[in-house]
């Protein structure tokens, strides 16, 4: 090979790389890896069973406090005066209030993202 050739060789692998870098991967807020240990205290060899307990009385609680404060009027008399023995309507007026708080949080995550951000 002569010299020009291989300055030209140079010249097209210098230009030729410029172009083609490789881009960072940008991930999508949607893709993101959802880890419940980050927000729960879950032992290991635990986690079939903490999840249901977490599931039912997390919601059945927050259903009860929902109702002590707002149908009861925070008097702890008026509270006992309701029916708490339906479990399963407690515990759907708790995982309303869950869900919108959650819906709402990652409403603002959304928001709030940044691409460039790992």
């Amino acid at each position: 090979m002569t010299k020009t050739n291989i300055i030209w060789l140079i010249i097209i692998k210098y230009f030729y790389s410029d172009t083609k870098k490789k881009r960072k991967k940008t991930q999508s807020f949607a893709k993101q890896e959802v880890n419940f240990k980050d927000y729960l205290y879950i032992p290991n060899g635990w986690e079939p069973v903490l999840y249901v307990v977490y599931f039912l009385l997390i919601l059945y609680v927050i259903g009860a406090i929902f109702l002590f404060f707002s149908i009861a009027g925070a008097d702890f008399a008026n509270f006992k005066l309701l029916n708490m023995a339906s479990f399963f309507i407690v515990w759907i007026i708790g995982y309303e209030i869950v869900a919108t708080i959650l819906l709402i949080r990652i409403l603002v995550m959304f928001l709030k993202y940044d691409e460039d951000d790992d």
